[in-house]
């Protein structure tokens, strides 16, 4: 009994195998045999877009709390300054960072870093 399951098991493991190819060659889309191989084509590149916005977000709260700390009345000891020059070096890598993006979008030797 048991030599007898052990051969259906491995008949039809043999079936399934010798199968495969077959049912997947009959996908839609699927290569033909004897077929010439697809050669890959140039590279679509997409239009870079127009605006990022994470980072226009960001800038925007940036430059309200850039606006908030302007207003403040005090000085807080010097940290109010520290504070606006700091968030200015934020605005500052933002606009870097879309211009790098845009670059990247365009450049081959960047693609996908973006």
């Amino acid at each position: 009994m048991k030599r007898a399951l052990i051969s259906c098991a491995v008949g039809v493991g043999l079936l399934a195998a010798a199968l495969l190819p077959v049912v997947f060659h009959a996908q839609p889309g699927s290569p033909r045999l004897g077929a010439p191989a697809a050669t890959p084509g140039p590279v679509a590149v997409s239009p870079a877009p127009e605006r990022y916005p994470r980072i226009d977000a960001a800038m925007h709260h940036l430059e309200e709390a850039k606006h908030e700390l302007e207003a403040a009345p005090a000085e807080f000891h010097g940290r109010r300054h520290k504070a606006i020059v700091r968030v200015d070096q934020a605005l500052d890598e933002c606009h870097k960072a879309i211009a790098a993006g845009r670059w990247c979008l365009t450049s081959a030797s960047c693609r996908g870093r973006a």
